[in-house]
């Protein structure tokens, strides 16, 4: 691989988390196979039960309080120190924060903020347990700042303008069929290379591809050994 790379974009989904002891969303035993999602992740399924949809993610942000970043977390950050890094992630836990990663860009929202239920640009710091009653500054019900299903992804075309500017683009943990993040792989530059890290990756090893099957931790340490300059 080139090893003039100065610009390392990661893209990061549920499988670096789930190695910190946090569920998945999808695959097997992921949380919607527990639940019904128009119940718990939907505006529709919001304004049916508010309680419900609230009582899901006060739980999910508990898990979160015990969690901590785990040791491909920790590599990401600690690469700042050699190259510019920029993390755009499909995960809505502060884990990268913790682990002292600066440049962040959360496709989903944060578990760890609420907004206003009309104004998504109305943000506040989630504290404690949400419940229906807590109200923003517009008077509308407070909710989690997280994208829901039939809602916009309203950050995706920053994501692209980064991957469009990547020396190379790292995918961990992230299974590529959800769209539209699959599509920051067509946004990848031509001249640069991607790197696919995955126990059960979703494409296969190509020109400017290299897939690396293993887990978050195990694959992103042979990338930085391996083929990183050092």
């Amino acid at each position: 691989m080139n090893s003039k790379k100065h610009h390392l974009v990661f893209f990061t989904g549920a499988g670096i988390s789930q190695e910190s002891g946090l569920g998945t969303f999808r695959g097997q035993s992921g949380m919607w196979e527990n639940h019904n999602i128009e119940e718990i992740a939907s505006p529709e399924g919001f304004a049916k039960n508010p309680q419900l949809v609230l009582d899901f993610y006060n739980a999910r942000r508990k898990e979160l309080e015990i969690a901590i970043p785990n040791e491909a977390h920790n590599l990401i950050a600690k690469l700042e120190e050699k190259y510019e890094v920029t993390i755009i992630t499909q995960n809505i836990d502060d884990l990268h924060e913790r682990a002292g990663s600066s440049n962040i860009l959360h496709l989903h929202g944060e578990l760890t903020k609420s907004r206003s239920s009309i104004n998504e640009n109305l943000i506040y710091d989630y504290k404690d347990s949400l419940k229906v009653g807590d109200v923003a500054e517009d008077g509308s019900q407070l909710r989690p700042h997280v994208v829901w299903f039939g809602e916009e992804v309203t950050k995706i075309k920053k994501a692209i303008e980064i991957t469009q500017n990547a020396d190379l683009f790292i995918i961990i943990g992230s299974s590529m069929i959800v769209h539209p993040a699959a599509a920051l792989l067509l946004a990848v530059p031509f001249e640069s290379d991607t790197v696919y890290i995955d126990p059960n990756p979703s494409v296969e090893e190509g020109i400017n591809l290299l897939v690396i099957k293993e887990k978050a931790t195990t694959g992103l340490k042979l990338l930085v050994e391996e083929y990183l300059p050092q």
